[in-house]
């Protein structure tokens, strides 16, 4: 995902008003990869998705409301058929248009028809070296599709991203994927904790343990500092800190520091059936506010109390470790996605950085278990149980 530029940076003026200023939509649950890291379950189209006429009134309901980007994704976006007429419609209404993709089989041609259409970025999804990305993706030679992607944008002139999944297995290969990221002249790398959802829950071997950040942030770190020397901005996803000693690279003095989950309060995630939500990653069942058809998106984004829960929240709703925290107030728990996903409600995230050091002062740490598997539907979720126990001693033959 891009850097926040200008067109999408928060006034003051977005802040008190909740202008949705940022929209992330699905324009299909069709995709030809079969990632099992993948949370929306995606593979075939939806029942119900919205014709080309409901898609392009839906851009205009989204700029009359104030919005500034919209980021489209599947699925695979580009495998709806009318994906660069929707690309074409955002950026004839004035509004910035980005996509992010798998990359497989999206040609050199059709990236140019989509720059030619308006779009301005792609960001790409690069989960590890060519074995372990083949593996998650579950198309080999996905990963050379992403790469060859990478490098058509460039020729072609258009801005390029990745994005990466933080699994299991994945950090021993970050600083030589960097190395790759960077040849293929992507400017931005944006990586994200992969989330127990959907796929995720019936592979969760691949989720991070929550003390596995403790060797996650420093490396990250390091690779921000190295990438910023080489012309690449790594930039945490918004389920990646808090507050830790690290913090202040990416989202502080200049960005400003982590303000709580900004899902309902300046962003929209919309299904490509027309259900809108706060933010794209959100449990349908618990955080679908309605179906564009039947109501306005403006009428929902002022009354649904789906897309409420954020803009007056304070502390009421933390607990567990969250609700003692120092920076309760400004946190609110983190990533409403992460928590409600793995423990079926928001307000305790045990992926925080300054709690795993908290707890490491303390000789303990954390870590997840799946008790529940998750239904066979896109963004759907399982239950883990969140265990605290005394670090292992270390093991004297190491």
């Amino acid at each position: 995902m891009l850097d926040d530029g200008p067109s999408r940076r928060l006034s003051l003026r977005d802040q008190i008003d909740c202008v949705p200023v940022y929209v992330v939509w699905e324009i299909t649950l069709a995709c030809n990869l079969k990632c099992v890291h993948c949370g929306s379950r995606a593979g075939h189209r939806r029942a119900r998705e919205l014709s080309t006429s409901e898609a392009i009134d839906v851009v205009r309901q989204l700029a009359e409301l104030g919005t500034r980007e919209i980021s489209i994704i599947g699925g695979e976006a580009f495998v709806r058929k009318d994906w660069l007429a929707i690309v074409r419609a955002i950026h004839d209404h004035g509004m910035d248009c980005t996509m992010q993709t798998g990359g497989y089989k999206l040609s050199r041609d059709m990236i140019e028809a989509a720059a030619g259409a308006g779009l301005l970025g792609l960001g790409v999804s690069v989960d590890g070296l060519q074995p372990l990305h083949d593996r998650l993706r579950g198309v080999p030679g996905s990963y050379l599709e992403a790469l060859r992607v990478l490098n058509d944008c460039r020729g072609v002139g258009l801005i390029a991203s990745v994005n990466t999944q933080i699994t299991s297995t994945v950090m021993p290969e970050l600083p030589e994927l960097m190395d790759i990221i960077i040849d293929t002249g992507a400017r931005y790398w944006q990586v994200q904790l992969t989330v127990a959802m959907g796929n995720a829950v019936d592979n969760d071997q691949i989720l991070l343990q929550p003390y596995e950040l403790t060797t996650l942030m420093p490396l990250l770190a390091d690779l921000h500092l190295k990438g910023r020397e080489r012309n690449l901005l790594l930039l945490p996803g918004n389920n990646i800190g808090y507050f830790g000693p690290y913090d202040v690279l990416w989202r502080g003095p200049d960005r400003g520091y982590y303000g709580g989950c900004p899902a309902g309060q300046n962003a929209i995630g919309l299904e490509a059936d027309g259900t809108l939500k706060g933010c794209p990653s959100l449990a349908t069942d618990r955080y679908g506010a309605g179906d564009v058809r039947d109501t306005p998106i403006a009428e929902l984004w002022a009354t649904h109390p789906a897309l409420q829960f954020n803009r007056n929240r304070g502390v009421e709703d933390l607990w567990g470790f969250c609700s003692s925290c120092y920076y309760a107030e400004a946190c609110r728990g983190g990533c409403t996605w992460t928590a409600d996903s793995l423990l079926g409600r928001r307000g305790n995230n045990p992926y925080c950085h300054h709690r795993v050091l908290t707890l490491a002062e303390r000789g303990r740490r954390e870590r997840i278990v799946k008790i529940e598997d998750a239904p066979s539907l896109p963004f759907a979720t399982g239950r883990f149980s969140l265990v605290e126990e005394p670090i292992p001693a270390a093991d004297p033959r190491a």
